[in-house]
This record gives structure tokens, C-alpha cells and sequence, in this order.
């Protein structure tokens, strides 16, 4: 990387004013799902005067900027996602979402802003780089696969390696963490219908009652993941919502349970998908009913290439200082399209500590979240640091590409 870690980070904090202008105006526009068009149409006002190739998805508002360097060589993928989540901000912010029902919780409104900063730092060195950068601005995270939408139109076919950041609002300011392998989990959902015949309340005998039966499955599911599944490739199955009945005196026809699966390997995805058909069915036959089982298969194990992501931490510690790099222990229960690009090319995703100093620090998706906007002067240069070190020619073998 020809110019130093204290030059980058010097050059990323003169961009820091435009990427809290540009978050913050995407913060009070929340958009939802996988058309975005006021946030898309901030995204292109701040690429303006840059030497870039745009490429725009045809089925949402996904668009990729396409940098090339000075002499030929890989493809790099950076990506920041744009959409908000579906709920209400109870945030005190000065520039708190405008509209009802909507609201960026979840971080990626400094995701963009820290993504197009980055593309104005790399277009100034581009006489460094041997190869292409795409800046992969991305809808549809929340729950969309926007990311698979984008993969299938063939915006990423040519990539060979591929990186993001993602916020973290509880982890000190300016410190990255990540790890190789399975960093965050897939994401399944679940549906069971118990179905009996309804009766009269005070007659059960007449009627074949799905309520206990719905509870005693409850409980069979939670004893399922503490004696069914390795501890050491853990999953969590949580029941979210019980529904059933209509009075106070009628046994209903049916009661349905919903919920969660996060598993973070195949093999134990695929455990409890059979072992919740095998419960439901066996429990519900049990007792003279049938249960009716849905599963909802969402978003893939997100796997962290172990070349790449070494790659990605001595970068970061190169930047930042050894002291600011942490190495996650296990992965995280949450859920990523990211890992749709990770099935396809080497990468990594790594977690960027944003934690506020003057408020009460509260997680991703919580409608009080806030976080330090300083934080992002260190993700504009990990992102730049990143394709200057990978397309530098000197780092690939290593980065596994």
C-alpha cells in the first residue's frame, strides 16, 4: 500500500463532514424493502465527479459503481446496504426519521455514507491500484436478499474477492471485529398448525383440544435444542408467537405456533428442520390431532473465507493498531444476504465498533439505537485500506484469491 495508514485515516477524516451529511440525510428518509428511490438518488448526488462506471439493477434500486485502476488485475466487492427496518425510532436525534413506521436501526444508513466516502478516497489513488473495485450499494437486506437479486443479474460476476462492514454499537469506537469462518447465522422460520375439532369449553370431552397440545410442544422444542443439538454448534429456536382460540368458552379447531431457527452450520440446519417435523407430528398424533408443518428457509450460514479474513485483520491492524483488532470468540445469531456473495467468492464481513459516549448504548434493531458517527472515519479507511492492499498485487495469495 503505497501510502501510510496515518495518510489514510488523515484523508478519511476531511471526508468525515460529507458521510455524516450524507447518513443523516438518509436517516430522517427511511426507505423499506428493495425500492429505495430517495436513498438511491442521495447515493448518486454524492458520486458525482467521480470517474465511475454505473451499473443499475433492473429489478430494484440496486446500483454498483465500477472503479477501475490503472492497470488491469482482480475485482473487489465493497458493499454497503441501504434499507431500513419496520418500526418506530424513539431516538432524541435532531435528524430522526420523518417517517412513521420506518427507521434505520440496524446501521446502514452509515453503511452508504461510509461506502461512497470510501469511493471518493479510492478514485484519488487510483494510480494504485492493479484491478477494479465495484461499491456494491445494496437494498433489501432486512429480510429481501437484495444481494441475491443483485448476484442474479450478474452485476458480480466478475468478482473475485469481496468485503463489507457492518456497525456495531456496542463495541468500544473504532475497533473491528471479526472471525473466520461462520460469523453469523442462517435464518430459518417455522409454522405449526395444530389442527383438532372445536367444541364447547366446558365439555373438552366432546372436542379434541389443540391448545395443550400446542403448549407441550413448546416445551419439547426447547428440550430439543438443549438434548438433541452439539452445544459446541449451537442453534436457537425460539417460539415468538402463539395463536388460537376466539372465546373464553370455545375450544378452537386449530392454534398455530410461529417462530425463529438460527443455526450457524448445514448439518445442524437441517437437524432441527427434521427434528421439528418429527416433534410436531409425533406429539400431535400423540394426542388424536395433526400438525401442519411450514418451514421458511432464509438466509444461508454467512462464512467468512479464513484467507481473507486474516487478510482483512492484519489490514486493520496495519491501520488501526494491533490493540483495535479483536478476534470474535463464536459467531453471531444474527442473519446476512451477505452471505449469498460469500457462497460465490472468497471475503469476509467484520463488525465496526460504533459506541456512542453520551448515551446509553443499545444493540442493532432496537428503536432507541444510536450511534458514534466518528466510528465511520475508521471504516471509510478500512474499506479504502482493504483495495489498496488486496489490488496492490502483493497480498492476493494470501487473501486466498
Amino acid at each position: 500500500m503505497g501510502i501510510s495508514s496515518s495518510e489514510l485515516l488523515r484523508e478519511a477524516q476531511e471526508l468525515l463532514p460529507g458521510a455524516v451529511k450524507l447518513r443523516r440525510r438518509i436517516h430522517m428518509h427511511p426507505e423499506l424493502g428493495l425500492e429505495l428511490p430517495e436513498t438511491k438518488a442521495a447515493v448518486l448526488e454524492n458520486l458525482e465527479g467521480l470517474d465511475l462506471q454505473l451499473l443499475e439493477s433492473g429489478t430494484t434500486s440496486g446500483l454498483v459503481a465500477v472503479l477501475r485502476g490503472a492497470r488491469p488485475g482482480p475485482t473487489l466487492v465493497l458493499r454497503g446496504d441501504m434499507d431500513a427496518l419496520p418500526m418506530p425510532e424513539d431516538t432524541e436525534l435532531e435528524f430522526k426519521s420523518k417517517v412513521p413506521g420506518a427507521m434505520h436501526a440496524c446501521g446502514h444508513d452509515s453503511h452508504v455514507a461510509m461506502l461512497a466516502q470510501a469511493a471518493r478516497l479510492l478514485d484519488q489513488h487510483r494510480d494504485q491500484l492493479s484491478g477494479t473495485v465495484k461499491f456494491m450499494f445494496q437494498p433489501g437486506e432486512e429480510g429481501h436478499a437484495g444481494a441475491k437479486h443483485m448476484l442474479d443479474e450478474g452485476l458480480l460476476d466478475d468478482a473475485d474477492a469481496a468485503f463489507a462492514l457492518h456497525i456495531f454499537p456496542l463495541l468500544p469506537l473504532g475497533t473491528i471485529a471479526t472471525r473466520p469462518g461462520a460469523i453469523l447465522a442462517a435464518a430459518d422460520g417455522f409454522s405449526i398448525e395444530i389442527v383438532g375439532k372445536g367444541g364447547h369449553a366446558s365439555m373438552p370431552h366432546h372436542a379434541v383440544d389443540p391448545i395443550p397440545v400446542a403448549c407441550e410442544l413448546v416445551q419439547a422444542l426447547q428440550s430439543f435444542v438443549t438434548r438433541r443439538v452439539d452445544a459446541f454448534d449451537p442453534a436457537v429456536l425460539t417460539v415468538s408467537q402463539i395463536q388460537g382460540g376466539t372465546a373464553g368458552n370455545v375450544i378452537p379447531e386449530t392454534a398455530t405456533l410461529s417462530g425463529t431457527i438460527r443455526t450457524v452450520s448445514e448439518r445442524t440446519r437441517q437437524r432441527v428442520h427434521e427434528g421439528i417435523q418429527q416433534l410436531a407430528k409425533g406429539i400431535a398424533a400423540a394426542h388424536g390431532l395433526e400438525a401442519r408443518v411450514t418451514l421458511v428457509t432464509g438466509y444461508p450460514v454467512t462464512l467468512n473465507h479464513p484467507g481473507f479474513t486474516d487478510f482483512a485483520m492484519q489490514t486493520a491492524r496495519e491501520l488501526l493498531g494491533p490493540e483495535c483488532v479483536i478476534e470474535q470468540p463464536s459467531p453471531a445469531m444474527g442473519a446476512e444476504d451477505w452471505s449469498y456473495v460469500l457462497q460465490r467468492v472468497p471475503g469476509a464481513m467484520a463488525f465496526l465498533g460504533v459506541r456512542p459516549e453520551d448515551a446509553e448504548p443499545a444493540p442493532c434493531h432496537s428503536n432507541r439505537m444510536v450511534l458514534n458517527e466518528a466510528g465511520m472515519v475508521q471504516g471509510i479507511a478500512l474499506h479504502a485500506a482493504v483495495a489498496l492492499r488486496y489490488l496492490d498485487g502483493q497480498a492476493r495469495n494470501f487473501a486466498g484469491a
